[in-house]
């Protein structure tokens, strides 16, 4: 594909294409490889120079490592490069100890993916002399407030992906800049189909491309996209270090998803628009935190800076005991009970957020469940989630 300007469903089908590379096969093979050889000693004893450009050593990567970074790179209209990781969690991490050194301090939202908190938080960055500070996820331009002297990153992930706040992410990247402080965006609930944090001021955005990237359940990958070389240049040599390259298989698994995504995330959220309004108006529903839904208090800033939703999101009762939401869940016929999402099946699981907020407690009793709508019929969600309701209410 030429780099004229074009639409994201073209990019999508097009993108990392080069047939003519590989005697006339549209997608990039699979490349297996730890050695790579050299045909002069001149040629073996340069080619890393300037660094991380072309094939070196397996351990930085191959072409169809290659193939899927150009891609997601494509989908962010505005960034410079990106680089696969084996995880999501994998990606944060390094997206983080990349940037950050000892004696600096980071703003993280209250409202980050569990293991981000305790497991890069506590376990990676405190233990590296990294100050944490959690803050409001709707503190919006707010934010000037806690930064310190020593303040290096501010840490975003919009919406939320237990209690979907939406962060005013234009707001904080504007104090960000002003103080020449690196934003980072976890984007993986909207993934860059229907956000583009870049455009937001974002400098770094990364992805669990496990969830809709990959989209089939079948893959672990984890994607961080940059707005600059020197920062390219950084984390990737962050990643040659700590050897935490991608799969040859996953980035394949992932590339091969990507062709799909625009029809995948449109049905998504089709379908999780029409099971969050059949939820919202049952009776045993206190409220169903879904941006999407006109009545969620984050729908303004999800309209503003979004163009869709995926198929993500929370169902929060009324006064019902755990043993109540565990007996419909139970026995759900169509939504299996699993932590991870964006594959093309539904899930339902029990979560709390009470227990993982430091800086705003979360206000809520109430029992929840979250959901991720899959692209099975609707309809058949919805009969089985009526069920499931049923043992709700004769389990009260």
């Amino acid at each position: 594909m030429t780099k004229k300007s074009r639409r994201k469903d073209t990019v999508i089908a097009h993108t990392a294409m080069k047939p003519w590379d590989n005697v006339g096969i549209p997608n990039p093979p699979i490349y297996y490889a730890s050695t790579v050889l050299f045909p002069t000693v001149e040629e073996f004893e340069t080619r890393d120079r300037p660094p991380f450009k072309g094939v070196q050593y397996g351990r930085s990567g191959t072409p169809t490592q290659f193939a899927v970074e150009e891609a997601v790179t494509d989908l962010y209209e505005g960034a410079h490069r990106t680089v696969t990781f084996p995880s999501g969690l994998g990606a944060i991490a390094a997206a983080t100890i990349t940037f950050l050194k000892h004696g600096d301090h980071v703003l993280i939202s209250d409202s980050v993916y569990g293991p981000t908190r305790k497991r890069v938080g506590a376990n990676l960055l405190e233990r590296a002399g990294i100050e944490i500070t959690f803050y409001d996820p709707l503190i919006g331009a707010g934010i000037e407030d806690l930064i310190q002297p020593n303040t290096r990153m501010i840490y975003m992930e919009s919406p939320g992906s237990h209690t979907f706040e939406v962060q005013d992410v234009p707001a904080i990247t504007k104090v960000a800049r002003a103080r020449e402080i690196i934003t980072v965006i976890d984007n993986t609930w909207s993934s860059a189909f229907f956000c583009n944090p870049f455009k937001l001021g974002a400098d770094i955005v990364l992805e669990a491309g496990t969830k809709y990237l990959c989209g089939h359940s079948d893959a672990m990958l984890g994607t961080v996209t940059v707005a600059t070389e020197e920062q390219f240049q950084a984390l990737k040599g962050m990643q040659n270090t700590l050897g935490s390259r991608a799969g040859a298989d996953e980035c394949y698994l992932a590339l091969r998803g990507i062709r799909t995504l625009s029809v995948r995330m449109e049905r998504h959220q089709k379908n999780a628009m029409e099971v969050a309004t059949w939820l919202a108006a049952r009776p045993e529903v206190e409220r169903v935190l879904y941006p999407a839904l006109p009545t969620d208090p984050g729908h303004a800033l999800w309209k503003r800076d979004h163009t869709g939703a995926s198929g993500l999101f929370g169902v929060m009762f009324g006064d019902y005991p755990k043993a109540a939401v565990s007996a419909m869940v139970d026995g759900l016929d169509l939504f299996g009970i699993g932590a991870s999402w964006g594959g093309f099946e539904s899930l339902a699981i029990p979560i709390n957020p009470k227990g993982s907020r430091t800086a705003v407690a979360w206000p809520h009793d109430n029992p929840m469940v979250r959901l991720h709508i899959g692209l099975e019929d609707p309809q058949d969600l919805i009969e089985d989630l009526e069920e499931g309701l049923g043992r709700l209410n004769a389990a009260r």
